[in-house]
């Protein structure tokens, strides 16, 4: 029995959310730039997006880009929209072809007009598919999305559409870039750094975290399997005791 078949298709996390690592280190363990990392790391999302389809996950999220990683060096930057924006073009049929459905989180007027436009081009051309959503994080941080939710939260407040008591778990939710989806139940993180990197930081307080020495550019779907077992293999409390749950 391979791995695919040994998971359980009635057990699978709504949402998975990725931390796509190693791109840099991947390409200096073969002798080349960081963008070398960046254009073979392709192949892993390529791979990563048909399982999950596959398997009948609802929405996966990958953290393509930070808030913070507009500090790197400006040609490595530069290089990674335009890489970015090639790849949306190139592999928008492919998510139509699948019944897939593109969306966006992060600041998306910090990006490049190109890169924008492009884009949005691929979130219209995909809205109406259904098999599954892929989030791409994007100019996105965790600490970003809570303060856009407290200033839209504020200015609601200000116009007399809330009030204080009306401010519950859900309405930060409902305020955050990711309402209308589920929280992630599986985080997955590659090269094996043992942090979550300023994602998702509301979103990210029940998930299970699987986290991987391999380097993204190297993650497959058999990988990907991997993480689904373990996460199968786990119980989810929730604060409350085993027992509980058995009841």
């Amino acid at each position: 029995m391979n791995l695919q078949e040994k998971i359980d298709l009635n057990n699978l996390p709504k949402h998975v959310a990725v931390i796509m690592d190693g791109n840099g280190r991947w390409a200096k363990k073969k002798g080349g730039l960081r963008i070398f990392g960046h254009q073979n790391a392709i192949t892993a999302v390529r791979e990563t997006v048909e399982a999950a389809a596959e398997l009948g996950i609802g929405y996966l999220t990958l953290y393509a880009f930070s808030t913070e990683n507009w500090s790197r060096p400006k040609l490595e930057v530069n290089a990674l929209m335009q890489l970015l924006v090639t790849t949306i073009r190139k592999e928008t049929a492919t998510l139509t072809k699948n019944n897939i459905r593109l969306k966006a989180i992060g600041d998306m007027d910090s990006l490049p007009d190109a890169c924008r436009k492009e884009l949005m081009e691929a979130i219209t051309l995909t809205e109406s598919n259904t098999r599954m959503t892929l989030v791409l994080a994007l100019s996105y941080s965790g600490r970003w999305d809570i303060t856009q939710a407290i200033k839209a939260i504020g200015q609601d407040l200000e116009a007399g559409k809330l009030t204080v008591t009306d401010i519950r778990e859900e309405t930060v939710s409902n305020y955050l870039s990711t309402r209308n989806m589920p929280d992630p139940e599986l985080l997955i993180r590659t090269s094996g750094e043992q942090r979550i990197s300023n994602f998702l930081l509301w979103q990210l307080a029940y998930s299970e975290l699987y986290i991987t020495d391999l380097l993204w550019p190297d993650f497959r779907k058999q990988h990907l399997y991997e993480a689904l077992l373990s996460f199968q293999r786990r119980e989810r409390r929730f604060g409350k005791i085993s027992e509980q749950l058995t009841k």
